[in-house]
């Protein structure tokens, strides 16, 4: 065994890791490729102007000119796809780092080991932490390396931005599957719970503005701390940062307090 918890989550999630990087590569060039040959149809442009506002805000971002190359790629690549491919990844890896050992279980043995629960957390959500960052950097590697081929041009600073506060985004989800799964030991309720996070966070955020009673927690959804500024354009925002790792300390906080305190199955 490694003698490293966070080494040996690493180790653990290599391929699991290395498939998601493909994926979410691969994805950006299938994205990338379809650009030479839409940039110039006005239809794109003029089917998202006809789309109703609700579908707009939950679909496609709100504002976004797909016939421009920051417009597409906020919408094709930033609005949907790659927000679900790195909520996945994160909320399987917070799900499976306490209560997929325990599940398996393998966690008796890494308890045996003369580390601290605490230790054994935090290296973990530090293990999440690095896999997330991996694939924010391939995507942005892949961008910059095929986007010229395909004349689709955004400044590398924005995309930095961009996929800064998507790996946050993931990084909520993904230390809330911990808190849950270290408090409860069930991996399967962990994902669940996370991923209906998720998918209410994103329902609020997208129709906030166009119902009233949404809109006064509109700011509490992750998903407008991650998109409201819009960092294609304006960068990374301190502000929307700070909340998003000001939640993932808490939400580690929780995993840390409530896995000491449990007795866990053996």
């Amino acid at each position: 065994m490694l003698r490293s918890v966070l080494l040996k989550a690493l180790f653990d999630q290599r391929r699991t890791l290395l498939a998601w990087a493909v994926s979410f590569a691969a994805l950006e060039a299938m994205y990338m490729s379809f650009w030479p040959s839409i940039r110039d149809l006005p239809t794109f442009s003029d089917y998202l102007d006809q789309m109703p506002e609700v579908l707009r805000n939950l679909f496609a971002m709100s504002g976004a000119d797909m016939s421009t190359p920051v417009g597409y790629v906020q919408i094709e690549l930033f609005a949907f796809m790659g927000p679900i491919l790195v909520l996945l990844y994160t909320i399987g890896a917070g799900a499976n780092a306490i209560a997929g050992e325990e599940d398996s279980r393998t966690l008796d043995l890494l308890l045996a080991q003369p580390v601290s629960r605490t230790r054994i957390v935090l290296e973990k959500l530090g293990a999440m932490v690095i896999g997330a960052a991996v694939l924010g950097a391939v995507a942005a590697l892949t961008f910059l390396v095929l986007g010229p081929a395909f004349e689709l041009h955004v400044d590398g600073d924005k995309i930095a931005a961009a996929l800064t506060h998507l790996v946050l985004l993931g990084l909520v989800f993904g230390a809330l599957a911990l808190a849950v799964g270290s408090a409860t030991g069930r991996p399967g309720l962990a994902k669940a719970v996370a991923g209906v996070a998720a998918v209410a966070a994103y329902v609020v955020n997208g129709l906030a503005p166009l119902v009233d009673w949404l809109e006064p927690v509109q700011r509490v959804s992750p998903f407008y701390q991650y998109g409201a500024h819009d960092p294609l354009r304006n960068g990374i925002s301190a502000g929307g940062a700070a909340v998003a790792i000001g939640t993932v300390v808490v939400l580690a906080a929780i995993a840390v307090l409530t896995f000491r305190r449990r007795d866990v199955a053996g």
